[in-house]
């Protein structure tokens, strides 16, 4: 019996990939010869140890053919570092874009990992100047890092916060604009946008997003829903989940198939309503 199959809960996600993208995108693959709706975002739009991600849902709603090319962990440097992701979204009739938190984005502080943008590579001058008795080599994760820095000094942590809220509206205002069709933007969270927006944890996510961010783009987005996860630990229907048992503290930390039922659900208005312009 090989590691993988002790604790095993259900089996692993499907994968597939398209031409002139490097990134591995959640199955099965769909057609792209006919009019699709191209779903961008992270963990939850890939839709990590569910069985029915909500684009699936939306796919079996509505009939229209729906093309998950979500990333675990991706950011808006994912989305705009890789061509063949761009040319694909680019290509859709309209997108659904998952808000991203503004913590996993090279900016003048730090840099991130080009695909996985919760990894955390390094340190720039400004930052180490401003937190001259913070060790860098220690983090390796962006979360980590942030958090971290908001323990030792609120104050300086809310100078590289306004730097990331910069940073991240003139990104995602390029992601639309470069994508040309209709952008419906995916708040899939439990917290408010204008409550908790300067605190970097898990729980907060999209993290470091506040309203007045979201606001900044009401002029290029074609309009936002709103969706929770649902919480964490046993409401969330962990029994229902595919996941290894080693990676128990992750899938409690991600909506559950209840949760990408509602986000499908939050979708359908404004998909019906764009679909037909």
């Amino acid at each position: 019996m090989t590691f993988e199959e002790l604790g095993r809960v259900g089996v692993r996600e499907e994968t597939c990939r398209y031409k002139g993208s490097r990134l591995a995108f959640r199955g099965p693959r769909r057609d792209l010869q006919q009019d699709y709706i191209a779903f961008l975002g992270g963990t939850e739009t890939f839709g990590k140890f569910v069985d029915r991600p909500f684009p699936a849902l939306l796919e079996e709603r509505t009939g229209r053919t729906c093309v998950n090319l979500g990333w675990p962990n991706a950011g808006i440097d994912v989305v705009l570092n890789d061509r063949g992701l761009m040319r694909m979204a680019g290509a859709a009739r309209l997108t659904v874009l998952q808000v991203p938190n503004a913590a996993n984005l090279s900016n003048r502080f730090y840099t991130v990992h080009p695909r996985r943008n919760d990894r955390f590579l390094k340190a720039r001058e400004p930052l180490r100047r401003l937190y001259p008795e913070l060790d860098f080599t220690e983090f390796s994760f962006t979360r980590h890092m942030l958090v971290a820095l908001k323990g030792h000094c609120t104050d300086r942590f809310a100078l590289v916060h306004q730097d990331l809220a910069q940073v991240w509206i003139a990104r995602m205002r390029r992601v639309i604009g470069k994508l040309g069709g209709p952008v419906i933007l995916l708040w899939f969270s439990d917290r408010a946008p204008e409550r908790a927006c300067d605190r970097p944890e898990m729980q907060y996510d999209p993290a470091l997003v506040s309203r007045g961010m979201l606001e900044a783009l009401t002029d290029v987005a074609a309009g936002m829903a709103r969706a929770p996860r649902g919480g964490t630990g046993e409401h969330t229907g962990l029994a229902e989940r595919l996941f290894q048992q080693i990676e128990t503290p992750a899938a409690r930390d991600l909506p559950g198939q209840a949760a990408h039922a509602a986000a499908a659900q939050a979708l359908i208005p404004l998909v019906t309503e764009y679909w037909g312009r």
